[in-house]
């Protein structure tokens, strides 16, 4: 059943206000931004795989999470969701099968900050912080460690900031999906998920496949 509103605004167009969530819904969203980052620096190749192939488990586990805050029923078991390993095979597929799953007009909001993101000089500053928080939400120190590792990835490496970028997006629509549900049960209003404006998509190097796949750019 959908689990949102969709309102039309003359000024900001398509607005997604999501209703109110089961709190068991809401619990998947700071376990989801678990992620082992890489809190050393290493300008081996190893660690740019690592931190690439982590970044396409965040995003395929954050879209199949968003698609169960979206209305999609989640299934009776899904502790496959939170391993940490490599992203293969059936665990692979069940995640790409719920991140199909998800209506476009949500999409469009991960869209629309992944856009954002990319497009100005501060996506470093924007991202790293970020996804490192709230992996590591409490251990201050890990969490810097992890957030100096993916900004200068970020910044020394333009090859991987589609991805970077990517899991930023997903991560940032999920939660900011959980507070707009928030302020619609505590109020009774509809209220939209907040996003950036969207930019074009930016034909840089380092889009994907993954990435064109999952955020279904072919």
């Amino acid at each position: 059943m959908q689990a949102y509103q969709v309102r039309q605004d003359p000024h900001l167009g398509c607005r997604v206000c999501p209703l109110p969530l089961r709190r068991e819904l809401t619990e998947l969203v700071p376990r989801s931004h678990r992620v082992s980052w890489p809190t050393w620096l290493d300008q081996g190749p190893r660690m740019l795989r690592d931190v690439l192939e982590l970044c396409r488990l965040r995003t395929a586990r954050g879209l199949a999470v968003l698609s169960w805050l979206a209305g999609e029923d989640p299934p009776g078991e899904y502790g496959w969701l939170w391993a940490a390993q490599r992203l293969t095979g059936a665990r692979q597929e069940r995640m790409y099968g719920a991140a199909a799953a998800l209506p476009d007009t949500v999409l469009g909001l991960v869209l629309a900050n992944w856009t954002w993101v990319l497009d100005t000089r501060h996506g470093g500053r924007v991202t790293a912080p970020y996804l490192a928080g709230t992996a590591y939400p409490a251990d201050g120190h890990v969490a810097a460690d992890a957030t100096m590792t993916l900004f200068q990835t970020y910044e020394r490496h333009p090859e991987a900031r589609p991805a970077i970028a990517a899991a930023w997006a997903v991560a940032r629509v999920s939660t900011d999906w959980c507070k707009a549900a928030e302020l619609h049960a505590a109020y009774g209003s509809q209220t939209p998920v907040f996003t950036y404006p969207r930019g074009a998509t930016p034909s840089v190097m380092g889009v994907r496949p993954w990435i064109e796949r999952l955020f279904r750019l072919r």
